[in-house]
């Protein structure tokens, strides 16, 4: 929002030069992006925030230049001549869709003369972007700067049955905009319609229609001055993506009671830059009137909040000046500096965001200012409690760094083209109903999703060799059910080890993958792997993760038509793990740990080399060794793995090495030769295993 000083001169007397009131004006809350000094004087560049709509006019950064220097703001109250003739007669207007339209006034002005405007309003609308058309074209957007309410004008003599009627929009109702482009509507759009309803003149909040624009041969002019809900110019607009200024005002929250004041200011100046009749009076359809609310403000929750007093003189007068007419109500009213002192404020209609105590106390502090407050901590009242796993998320984090990962925050919303590539099609996605773009339009029902496009963002820049992790949640949907779950979720792509004087280079693969997700297991004990079935996951490279309070989550190598998909050109590893039955085992792991004393006896170690049928996996080997309940093993390691001369087809070589160890008794041969023995007999009897020859 363009500011020009001279102009904002016209409300308020300030002495200060523009840059010392840029500097106060952002001390104050409403900062400045700069100011430029050009052919029309100073022009400040506001950076309005979203909930400050009535910053978007000269007018309400003129109140707020009059409570920081606590000078008079003077008062906008036009007085435009009227002829006999009623404006009630030569306008109707109806609202069929009141939670659209909140209020729509109309005047008429009869025998204008359309031309260009006089210098000092081109001059002005220059200043502040706007390019000037013809005088009644630039008075409305003149109105629209001054007071911050945008109108429009129509031709009237262009409205059919001089009628106006609003209304929710048709199925693929079409309208050519101002801007000459032919749009096509959609049933939650509010529509401004002439005559029976039928024909659509106006896009309510965001663009007039083209049917009914002002040109050099009007002679008769319809000024509308409506409200419009907030919500649903936001939505019409991002659905049409046509962003104008009258869209930006009512999308945030316009004045409802500016409407009148803002119609009757744009017939005044009509009325002297381009002639004319004004008729009688307003047609004024009023259907969403609010009560104002009455907040109360006390200086106990004041000193409360921010820990030191503000006198009473400056709380009433920052609060007038904003427009809060503040009362005081306490029983002690005569008394300055009152503990108990209480005002009772009511909300002015241009500031419908300030509904609490804590808003009002942020007003007070703001024009006061905050460097007067001194910085202080506030008073502990209860320590704070961590979360259950705060301790092992700290350890996982640990570990992954040690492992070489680095930690990274991604943003949930994602596209759903590409949560689909990575979504179950079982889960229920969670779609967001008003979505701040197409891509971004569903929330993430995986984290692979964003960890995928982690690593293509770095892959894209010349990262070749990554490690990312997150902590974080993936949200899906049971129904009506929200559900949130948190997950780790683990990226790897490159190198595992790069070229070294004495190290030669080495791919990532799946086992780095799997090694890395084992070390993250040995804090819960050990994790347990089967046959995955992620459709984007290599079938080859794959795996399901678990531990003993269930499963984990899916870790394998990215497939090559995902990964041609995603333009990404080399192997790409993920992972996704459950943290709630991981922090959960974790912490049970570490409340059942026992101090062991280091063995005194020599361990022993013995090879099996085994012919497997494809498909049985090491896990399963482990298992049925542990199921003789051997107290003495101490380690079962799978030491090589060979396929190819000299073994059946449909089977493979395993060779399996486990570690006896007592520590009562240094282990005899005879022992050794039993529990060798036993392990055979489980493994051919379980898995059909057999034991090559030596």
């Amino acid at each position: 929002m363009k500011i020009v000083y001279n102009w904002l001169k016209d409300f308020v007397e300030v002495a200060a030069t523009p840059d010392e009131l840029a500097s106060r004006l952002a001390l104050s809350g409403t900062n400045i992006g700069g100011v430029e000094i050009g052919a029309h004087g100073a022009v400040m560049d506001a950076e309005v925030s979203s909930n400050r709509p009535d910053c978007l006019g000269h007018y309400g950064i003129a109140r707020e230049v009059s409570a920081v220097y606590k000078v008079p703001l003077k008062s906008v109250s036009p007085k435009p001549k009227e002829n006999a003739a009623k404006g009630s007669d030569a306008i109707r207007v109806e609202i069929h869709a009141p939670e659209l339209c909140g209020r729509f006034t109309a005047r008429v002005i009869r025998g204008v003369k359309i031309q260009p405007s006089p210098q000092w309003l081109k001059e002005r609308l220059e200043a502040s972007g706007v390019a000037s058309i013809n005088n009644v074209v630039d008075v409305s957007n003149y109105v629209m700067l001054e007071l911050g309410h945008a109108l429009h004008t129509f031709d009237y003599d262009q409205v059919r049955d001089h009628r106006i009627v609003v209304r929710r929009a048709k199925p693929s109702e079409r309208i050519r905009t101002l801007d000459g482009i032919e749009r096509t509507l959609e049933p939650g759009i509010c529509t401004i319609c002439d005559g029976d309803g039928s024909r659509a003149v106006g896009i309510g909040g965001i663009m007039g229609g083209a049917e009914t624009e002002i040109s050099f041969s009007t002679k008769n002019v319809l000024i509308e001055c409506a409200w419009f809900e907030p919500v649903a110019v936001r939505r019409a607009a991002r659905f049409l993506k046509l962003h104008t200024e009258a869209s930006t005002r009512f999308g945030r929250g316009a004045d409802p009671e500016m409407a009148e004041l803002a119609s009757r200011r744009c017939a005044e100046l009509v009325l002297q830059l381009a002639g004319g009749e004004l008729l009688s009076g307003v047609v004024d359809v009023y259907p969403g009137k609010r009560e104002r609310k009455k907040i109360l403000l006390t200086r106990a929750e004041l000193l409360r909040v921010m820990g030191a007093d503000v006198p009473d003189k400056q709380i009433e007068s920052s609060l007038s000046a904003l427009g809060f007419a503040p009362v005081r109500v306490d029983q002690n009213r005569g008394a300055e500096g009152s503990l108990l002192a209480a005002w009772e404020c009511t909300q002015p209609s241009w500031r419908a965001e300030v509904e609490r105590e804590i808003d009002l106390i942020e007003e007070v502090a703001r024009i006061y200012g905050l460097a007067r407050f001194p910085p202080r901590l506030p008073a502990a009242r209860q320590g704070a409690a961590r979360l259950w796993q705060h301790e092992a998320e700290a350890r996982l984090r640990e570990r992954l760094i040690g492992l070489g990962y680095r930690e990274i925050l991604t943003i949930p919303q994602v596209a759903e083209e590409r949560d689909i590539i990575f979504r179950s099609p079982d889960v229920q996605p969670a779609r967001l109903a008003n979505p701040l773009s197409e891509e971004a339009n569903v929330l993430k029902s995986t984290g692979v999703v964003t960890m995928a496009a982690a690593l293509e963002w770095n892959l894209n820049r010349g990262q070749r060799n990554v490690r990312l992790f997150e902590i974080g949640r993936h949200y899906r949907l049971r129904g009506a059910e929200s559900i949130e779950t948190p997950i780790l979720t683990m990226g790897a792509t490159g190198q595992a080890r790069e070229q070294g004087l004495y190290d030669t280079a080495r791919e990532y693969s799946f086992a780095d993958l799997k090694g890395d997700i084992d070390t993250l297991g040995a804090l819960a004990g050990g994790v347990t792997w089967r046959e995955g079935d992620a459709a984007w996951l290599n079938p080859a490279r794959r795996g399901r993760v678990a531990v003993p309070g269930g499963p984990l989550g899916e870790a394998g190598e990215l497939t090559r038509r995902v990964a041609d998909g995603l333009k990404l050109r080399q192997e790409v590893f993920l992972a996704e793990l459950q943290l709630q039955p991981l922090c959960a085992a974790i912490r049970a792991a570490k409340e059942s740990s026992q101090y062991q004393a280091v063995p005194r006896f020599p361990g022993v170690e013995r090879d099996f080399s085994l012919l497997l049928r494809d498909g049985i996996q090491f896990s399963e080997v482990v298992a049925a060794i542990r199921s003789l309940n051997i107290q003495e093993i101490a380690t079962m390691e799978a030491i090589d793995l060979f396929r190819g001369k000299n073994i059946p087809s449909g089977r493979y070589s395993l060779l399996v090495r486990v570690t006896f160890q007592s520590r009562e008794a240094t282990l005899a041969e005879a022992q050794l030769t039993d529990f060798c023995a036993r392990v055979v007999a489980v493994l051919e009897k379980q898995l059909g295993a057999q034991l090559r020859a030596s």
